[in-house]
């Protein structure tokens, strides 16, 4: 309780980050992970207070070349530290974000940003079994760094699979939490013991066989999953068979290290309708059926869109619509002030017109 001549430190709106308006980040730090995975730490240049939820991500888009484009990253940091988020991101071949990120960006630095987004959020529970491949460990790490930062009793398995033993993200930093944590149990996973001939722990690929045998009581406990595509699918058929109902398996939506080839959105069956849609920058025209998405249509004929999660969750793919209009069922990868400016995201809009396409 205040006492006289005190007063209650309340935040007001002008301090606290708004994702509709605000939308610039400069980087406080850069710190290496691994030997191709770096950490960025990114507060408002206004110094507002950032609110998000573990597990989700910001789209970066830091316009090189001139160019659209842009690259959704998670948040790795605990969200009870609201100065500031880290993401940290993995260099990937011929990636041209990832590449600039890591070969260019530096503290005092600023870029475009979107975001807090996603939808990768850790339900209530009492169990959890927690599982990540290669980079997609940065959300789930988030969530592990606020159960410690909460001090709160936990039940977790944690495994994290990668490449070698020198690819597993924040290992030193997860074995300390376990021995802060009493119950968070860690299995690492490297695929093969390259550069680490002295590991003593298990190594292979996911299996059936390993977690019946590692999490024998899998089938009550709510399971998070992150990684590359393989990873999860196979995670989500073993899970599945091992008794984990549809209704406690979660997974993020989307892979942000393919990103070129999203997947296809069921398409709506429609009237033999088709509109003439035109990309003014690749100077290309194409007829897209009324049950179709824009972007599914471009890509079967060849015109580039930067995408990632075809669901309208990530935004990767926003563009501007110079003229037409179109019926967009999007999941938050859009703001209203975007949309009110002219801008849409193929992935997940229809066409009701013809339409003309700044791309």
């Amino acid at each position: 309780m205040a006492t006289d001549g005190e007063t209650m430190s309340r935040p007001v709106a002008s301090d606290v980050w708004d994702p509709e308006t605000d939308d610039r980040l400069v980087c406080l730090d850069v710190h290496d992970e691994t030997h191709d995975v770096k950490s960025f730490t990114l507060a408002s240049p206004q110094g507002k207070r950032i609110a998000f939820k573990a597990g989700q991500y910001f789209l970066f888009e830091p316009g090189i070349d001139d160019e659209e484009n842009g690259r959704c990253y998670s948040i790795s940091s605990s969200p009870l530290r609201q100065n500031a988020v880290t993401v940290t991101v993995k260099r990937v071949a011929g990636g041209k974000v990832s590449n600039w990120m890591h070969d260019t960006l530096k503290a005092g630095m600023d870029l475009r940003a979107s975001g807090p987004m996603g939808k990768f959020i850790r339900p209530e529970a009492a169990k959890y079994l927690m599982l990540s491949g290669g980079s997609g460990i940065t959300p789930v790490m988030a969530m592990v760094r606020e159960m410690a930062d909460r001090a709160e009793p936990v039940d977790v398995v944690f495994l994290h699979a990668g490449r070698t033993p020198l690819d597993l993200l924040f290992r030193e930093e997860l074995v300390v939490l376990a021995r802060r944590m009493k119950g968070l149990r860690l299995v690492f996973l490297p695929e093969v013991l390259t550069g680490d001939a002295a590991w003593s722990g298990l190594s292979g690929r996911i299996s059936r066989e390993l977690l019946s045998l590692m999490v024998a009581d899998i089938a009550t406990r709510h399971v998070l999953c992150c990684g590359p595509a393989p990873f999860m699918a196979a995670a989500r058929t073993i899970c599945a068979e091992l008794g984990v109902g549809a209704d406690r398996y979660l997974e993020e939506s989307f892979d942000a290290s393919v990103v070129d080839n999203p997947a296809v959105v069921a398409e709506v069956p429609a009237a033999a309708v088709s509109y003439k849609v035109q990309f003014l920058k690749q100077a290309k025209v194409l007829d897209v059926d009324a049950g179709q998405t824009v972007l599914s249509c471009a890509k079967k004929m060849g015109v580039r869109i930067p995408s990632s999660c075809a669901n309208g969750i990530c935004g990767t793919c926003k563009s501007k619509l110079v003229s037409g209009l179109v019926d967009m069922k999007h999941e938050g990868g859009i703001r209203q002030r975007e949309i009110d400016a002219g801008f849409f995201l193929p992935c997940c809009s229809r066409p009701l017109t013809d339409l003309v396409v700044d791309r």
